[in-house]
């Protein structure tokens, strides 16, 4: 019998990314390979699935390409591969610019590329090769968008927006379930216009409902919901329903009224401190995450200042910040860039200043209360987990100091006894 092949996958970006390379793998640990995640040293064929959102994302994407194909000219590699969202778009010209690479395929035709492999592909396998720890999975709902957000290329990259059906959606989280996945962490590019594409409405809150009764999942996260048209039911269910996480990533971009107009956001900033006040009003202890984009051409210091005194009130629980940069083929791309690059940064590095010590303030109001904890993995002398409040890899952990008791991938109720920026400190207390 022949030796399987080592195939190393390689993700670069954002979690939807992720879950397409797992879901890649997933077919692939069937057939002629030998599948791993970021894996360190040889391999017989590598595949790199991309990111081309920002151009920071582009230059990492390229350089990890260049990576690996002087890996192959060392003999460490056997096969370069590359597929994802820049390889979709610039396809023709990455292909001129590195020859090295054996073979480009875009996120439209994995059929092509399986093919390549010479191995079947099948649109209604739904099996993934978990990356995660094996107690919480991301579940991506739709694909594509379809606002038109004048910075994006994600609607140029991704196409036009398309919701999974409810039954296919709760078929999997069944089977992330049986796997002993606890916790589904909701993902596409906009939450919000699930269901637009099939009944000309959000079927979100249809999707919760459809998902709370699925055995062995305890917690639902929500991620990416764009603040226009949100459907106000979703606040209810979150007030009522214990599975679903009190915690909302809802990317804001910025709050100036005539910055907002020139994103294409569709939305104002009387409008969405509206919205903020309704989640806190109906879920008191909801936990807020946005996303800001700082150095958009027209924004001067007054619509900075306004942006900052905005974050300031608002207390967000999370936050992160972009600085823009002009991408080919968005609306933007024909703006005058007026906003220089250190300034970008400086504006950047001043926005997260003022939310470290916002979230400091925020953690140290948990010292001395108790909270559900969800354990991630073991680190040095602890065990670091995660509160409902709080998302894998992008927002405040729970370092526990080691106790047999505690094991991997098991909720405990732990007392925070100290707090920093971005962390607390804890001990158990069942």
């Amino acid at each position: 019998m022949l030796e399987k092949k080592h195939i190393n996958i390689i993700t670069l970006g954002c979690s939807k990314n992720l879950v397409d390379s797992e879901k890649i793998m997933g077919q692939l640990q069937h057939g002629n390979f030998r599948v791993s995640h970021d894996a360190d040293g040889p391999a017989d064929i590598v595949v790199i699935n991309t990111c081309g959102f920002i151009h920071d994302a582009k230059a990492e994407s390229i350089d990890t390409i260049l990576q690996y194909t002087q890996a192959k000219k060392r003999g460490l590699v056997g096969e370069v591969i590359v597929t994802g969202c820049l390889s979709q778009r610039y396809k023709d010209e990455l292909k001129k610019e590195i020859p090295e690479a054996d073979a480009w395929f875009g996120v439209d035709d994995p059929q092509d590329m399986f093919a390549y492999l010479k191995q079947k592909y099948s649109y209604e396998t739904q099996e993934r090769y978990i990356t995660t720890p094996s107690h919480f999975a991301y579940l991506k709902i739709a694909e594509g968008c379809d606002r038109t957000c004048s910075f994006c290329a994600i609607p140029l990259i991704r196409g036009r927006f398309k919701s999974r059906s409810i039954e296919n959606l709760v078929e999997e989280a069944k089977q992330l379930a049986d796997k002993g996945v606890k916790e589904l962490l909701l993902i596409a590019q906009d939450l919000t216009y699930y269901g637009y594409d099939l009944e000309k409405q959000s079927m979100l809150p249809e999707l919760l409902r459809a998902l709370i009764p699925v055995k062995g999942i305890e917690w639902i996260r929500l991620h990416y919901a764009y603040p226009n048209n949100f459907p106000r039911e979703v606040i209810d269910i979150m007030a009522s329903e214990p599975k679903i996480c009190r915690y909302l990533d809802i990317p804001l971009q910025h709050i100036n009224d005539s910055i907002l107009k020139s994103m294409r956001r569709s939305t104002d900033k009387a409008t969405t401190v509206k919205l903020l006040n309704d989640f806190r009003e109906k879920v008191p202890d909801v936990a807020l995450r946005t996303t800001l984009l700082v150095g958009y051409p027209g924004e001067t210091k007054k619509e900075f200042e306004e942006l900052l005194e905005f974050v300031r009130n608002t207390r967000f629980d999370r936050l992160g910040v972009f600085t823009y940069s002009a991408e080919e083929g968005t609306r933007a791309y024909a703006l005058k860039d007026t906003v220089s690059k250190k300034e970008k940064e400086r504006r950047a590095e001043a926005a997260m200043e003022l939310q470290q010590t916002i979230s400091l303030e925020l953690n140290q109001e948990k010292v001395g209360k108790a909270f559900r904890v969800l354990i991630d993995r073991e680190e040095g002398d602890y065990f670091v987990g995660r509160t409902e409040y709080d998302s894998p890899e992008v927002d405040n952990e729970v370092f526990i100091k080691k106790d047999p008791v505690i094991q991997v991938g098991e909720f405990f109720d732990v007392k925070i006894i100290s707090a920093g920026e971005f962390e607390l400190f804890g001990e158990i207390t069942s």
